[in-house]
């Protein structure tokens, strides 16, 4: 298989794979981090994290069509020194401004965070250099991908980039818990520093084995690259899609927007969403490649309407938790479904992520995959906004906080429907399935 790929290809995705795991071992902690050490309130911490994620996919398209410009080796050394740096600034901040912060107790010095600090808003800077730093990412490997491989390998090359993807994933989301059990809260710091370091060394290995023999589209014109971002964004076609795929992400973003809570309010303080939310890229890692090579021979869209219909299953699969009564396998029964709901997502993303990237590579005009591959990021940019912002208002409505209870009672009688907010999600991702289908068969009628 590894004769199939150029040594750019493997470099790309070996990178891919460090990014990974420096992104989600900060991203599973940011809020924490924002919170407990810097000092930030609930809202701010929410505020500068969801505007980080935002826009990080937002800006891929602007990366990437400077990418293609530029050539991906200068891009890539660009993107991971500016992550380094950004997460060694992340790690610094608090260490710099350590006098604000501080406490000794007895021989143990312990970190209390800086909320007396107008000083914590350093730490906006420092995550702008990371999010523009990422941006370049999102575009740069997934269309060295399309670059590097030919029709017949693209959709396997695909499923390779997105079994790095995940298991980046789950390695970065697993360092964190051990950490904290060595560390403490201090593990919110110097996680960042762990990051820092695996980006310095996907810098050193693009430095050494990144050489592309592929390079349409270097020395454009800018008025070339506004030419092709004015083409793209009025590509209605393409349009449609992101926004029909951006019901499944909407659905998938509820991993970290909702589950945390949710499973910790209804199963207990005891549970631990961390090692839930590892379970789909752990399942992405073992069935990917198995999926791919399932739908091979069918077409693109075909393998991502088939995911689609997975994703109101899974929701409903969530909701049932809140049904039984008693242990189910020895656990929680809103632990044991929100697993078997986790299990059925990353199987719908295993249908649909690997040939959702293949089908925009392939609308791609030569030199111009970076921009096209980038603006594919658009539908994980709309789901950040609307499925973090519709699941603060579920929470609030059908899953409240206890704290604003005066008692357990009170509290049980407002969240008796807290399953329902699933079944909001159940209907997005249905309307989202039905409304692919549509587009399918108006695509293959244009078409003939």
């Amino acid at each position: 298989m590894a004769a199939k790929y150029s040594r750019a290809f493997w470099t790309a995705n070996a990178a891919e794979l460090l990014e990974r795991m420096a992104y989600y071992a900060v991203f599973i902690v940011i809020t924490l981090y924002l919170s407990n050490t810097l000092g930030f309130s609930d809202i701010e911490a929410s505020i500068i994290s969801g505007l980080f994620s935002g826009g990080l996919y937002l800006l891929p398209m602007f990366t990437g069509a400077f990418a293609d410009k530029i050539g991906y080796r200068k891009s890539l050394m660009v993107a991971f020194a500016l992550l380094a740096a950004g997460y060694m600034l992340l790690w610094m901040l608090p260490l710099i401004l350590e006098g604000e912060g501080l406490v000794k107790y007895g021989e143990q010095t312990v970190f209390t965070g800086l909320r007396e600090s107008h000083e914590r808003y350093l730490i906006i800077p420092a995550m702008i250099v990371v999010m523009v730093g990422g941006s370049f990412i999102k575009s740069i490997i997934s269309a060295s991908v399309a670059r590097e491989t030919i029709s017949e390998t693209r959709a396997k090359g695909y499923s390779i980039f997105y079994m790095m993807v995940n298991i980046g994933s789950f390695i970065g989301k697993s360092v964190i818990d051990p950490m904290r059990s060595v560390i403490g809260e201090a593990a919110y710091i110097h996680i960042n520093l762990f990051a820092a370091i695996l980006c310095a060394a996907a810098l050193i290995a693009v430095l050494l084995f990144y050489h592309s023999t592929h390079t349409a589209g270097e020395g454009k014109s800018v008025r070339e690259v506004l030419h092709g971002l004015c083409k793209v964004f009025t590509n209605g076609r393409l349009l449609v899609l992101i926004l029909i795929v951006t019901g499944f992400w909407m659905v998938q973003q509820q991993l970290y927007a909702t589950m945390p809570k949710y499973v910790i309010r209804l199963a207990g303080e005891t549970a631990r969403p961390g090692w839930i939310a590892n379970v789909n890229p752990l399942v992405v890692v073992l069935c990917v490649n198995l999926v791919t090579r399932f739908m091979a021979r069918r077409k693109a869209l075909t393998s991502i309407t088939a995911g689609m219909f997975l994703i109101p299953l899974s929701a409903l699969v969530m909701a049932s938790g809140n049904l039984f009564h008693g242990d189910l396998l020895g656990f929680h029964p809103i632990t044991v479904m929100m697993v078997a709901g986790i299990v059925l997502q990353a199987l719908a993303e295993c249908f649909i992520s690997p040939r959702y990237l293949e089908y925009f590579s392939l609308q791609a005009p030569k030199g111009e995959e970076g921009l096209y591959l980038g603006f594919s990021h658009l539908d994980s940019f709309l789901s950040s906004i609307l499925g973090f912002g519709l699941s603060g208002v579920l929470l609030s409505h059908y899953c409240p906080d206890p704290a604003l209870f005066a008692s357990r009672e009170a509290w049980l009688a407002a969240s008796a429907n807290a399953h329902y907010i699933w079944y909001w999600f159940a209907a997005i991702g249905m309307v989202s399935a039905l409304a692919l289908i549509i587009y399918s068969r108006y695509t293959a009628r244009r078409k003939s």
